[in-house]
């Protein structure tokens, strides 16, 4: 945008596209979903941890972040701020300036169809970026115009409900603007469509409604009307369901392994909206595959940082049945020849962005050994998620679930444990509530979401201190994980995991032949300088942790700008 005069920049449809293409740039890159607003900032949690400490110090780096013990100051804060405010900045001359096209209101039904597209695509652009903000550091600066126009830039935090309440009304003024999946010919989700204006407005809806701590009484709140953006995400969320246009891949594996990793277009449109990424830099790339998932091994030298750990509570809380779990968990190094390197219950991975599956091309081996990035997109929003997202907001709404919220939990569950039974599905308002609350952890581990959940249910301090004693109980051998192995015993040079001894009960006491034994429970220990089981999320504290603090450059920059609470 800068190489032109603004004029210039929207003269043409082509031109304003390339506008537009601007703002999306901005959610890439490692300030952007590339690492440190997809890796950095949604952990630690109950189901992983961010990158591990080797010692007890805070190092005013990542591990700060993961164990919430980040201070203003940290360095891994105020790039992404700013690049949010950079993507809103670019959203807010694309608004303003596209609908001041002639081809706007008098070009070819061809233009007008186009930059009324485009005009929908940056309000929703700019509402995601705000809200990304809003779920990091609570009530931020707002401006919805060019900071051309605005009379000053030291401006004070708006309060967020103020900002949802606006960004709620423009993702409503950009649905009709935009077409469906299925009408416009899409074959790869990295353009905003109407489903998805749709299904964030719903997301958004429900963090609206949600909890959050708030900035006058510094403690977590919902506010009082929260039924009325429970009726709009359930709203949002049935116009997507019946319109046909998205619908569940049959495969958990396959919408990973197949699709997300191999560079492929999903068919089955499940993943509504994913930031493209590309260019093998950190301006535009992701490090998906490279900062987490399972490492590459040549010898003894590895090839990746393995940074993202799951938790052994988090892994034995998935049914043995259900097809997530070795997923969502790669508990494994794997060699240049595809074979598989078991590694202890404590040094388990994530799995669904892991470098062993990235094809088109293909980043494990020596050709590619020190590549950081692999161009594999995030993720913002699935299918699967309007499905639990209309359960959930109908449980609230009828104090319990209706069929459709059961048909609909029951349809995610359902391809989770591939076709087989489920169980029995609760009734009742609470037991569905729990039931939400766990399905959304198996289906979305490792996809930046959970942390915010338990933030807008006010669960976030409950499920880590729950997740400690969890581990506690895990390590003493008590139940109601008293049966679980000591050790796992595998078979070595095996292009998957060969176990030679059950998950779900004591190990053998000696050796199976032609096997190698892991320490699996016994790897959990509390002792030594970084006690496992107390840094998990160690310095949380509750009505303070939730959000990070403002970065202390744009506090400097503002002085009406205050710092959250407790900072």
């Amino acid at each position: 945008m800068a190489a032109f005069s603004t004029e210039e920049a929207f003269s043409n449809v082509t031109l304003a596209t390339d506008a537009v293409m601007g703002v999306y740039a901005r959610l890439t890159g490692d300030n952007g979903y590339g690492i440190r607003v997809s890796m950095y900032y949604p952990y630690d949690n109950d189901e992983m941890l961010g990158a591990p400490n080797s010692t007890a110090a805070l190092d005013g780096d990542r591990r700060d972040i993961a164990r919430y013990g980040a201070t203003a100051s940290n360095t891994q804060l105020e790039t992404p701020f700013e690049q949010m405010y950079q993507g809103i900045e670019r959203a807010n001359i694309c608004i303003k300036y596209i609908p001041l096209m002639s081809q706007y209101t008098s070009g070819s039904a061809a233009d007008q169809a186009s930059l009324k597209r485009l005009l929908g695509e940056v309000l929703t652009l700019r509402a995601q970026f705000y809200f990304e903000l809003m779920r990091n550091w609570g009530d931020v600066p707002a401006q919805f115009v060019p900071s051309a126009d605005m009379p000053t830039l030291v401006i004070p935090k708006t309060d967020r409900d103020v900002i949802y309440d606006h960004i709620l009304n423009d993702l409503l003024t950009a649905e009709p603007l935009l077409p469906w999946r299925t009408d416009a010919g899409v074959t790869r989700d990295e353009r905003i469509t109407k489903g998805v204006a749709k299904g964030l407005r719903a997301r958004f809806a429900l963090f609206r409604g949600g909890y959050a701590l708030r900035t006058d009484s510094k403690i977590m709140e919902r506010r009082a009307d929260y039924l009325k953006y429970y009726q709009i995400a359930k709203d949002e969320c049935t116009d997507i369901i019946a319109s046909g246009a998205h619908t569940l891949n049959a495969s958990y594996k396959n919408l990973w392994q197949n699709y997300v990793d191999a560079h492929t277009p999903d068919p089955t449109g499940e993943i509504m909206f994913e930031v493209a990424m590309a260019g093998g830099n950190g301006t535009g790339d992701s490090k998906l595959g490279y900062y987490n998932g399972p490492r590459m091994m040549n010898g003894s030298s590895t090839y990746g940082n393995s940074t993202l750990l799951i938790l052994p509570t988090y892994f034995y809380a998935f049914d043995p049945n259900d097809t997530r779990r070795d997923v969502t968990v790669a508990p494994y190094y794997f060699n240049l020849d595809g074979t598989k390197v078991l590694q202890k219950l404590t040094s388990m991975y994530d799995g669904k962005f892991r470098r062993d599956w990235i094809s088109n091309p293909s980043f494990n081996s020596l050709t590619f050994s020190l590549s950081q990035y692999f161009s594999v997109n995030w993720p913002i929003l699935r299918y699967s998620d309007i499905l639990l997202m209309y359960a959930e907001a109908d449980n609230e709404l009828s104090n319990g679930p209706t069929a459709n919220a059961i048909n609909y939990f029951t349809q995610v569950r359902s391809r989770g444990f591939g076709g087989g039974a489920i169980g029995t599905i609760p009734a009742t308002h609470d037991a569905f509530f729990q039931a939400i609350v766990n399905e959304r952890s198996f289906e979305f581990g490792g996809e930046g979401i959970r942390k915010y959940d338990l933030i807008r249910w006010n669960l976030l301090n409950t499920n880590i201190l729950a997740t400690r004693a969890n581990l506690t109980l895990m390590m003493n051998k008590q139940a109601p994980y008293a049966n679980l192995p000591q050790s796992m015993f595998y078979t070595t040079g095996q292009q998957t995991i060969v176990y030679s001894n059950s998950l779900y009960a004591p190990a053998p006491s000696s050796t199976p032949a032609g096997t190698t034994k892991i320490a699996w429970v016994s790897a959990i220990t509390n002792t030594g300088t970084v006690p496992y089981i107390d840094f998990v999320a160690k310095y949380f504290t509750p009505n303070h942790s939730e959000l990070l603090p403002i970065p202390q450059p744009s506090l400097d920059a503002n002085p009406l700008l205050t710092q959250n609470p407790g900072y």
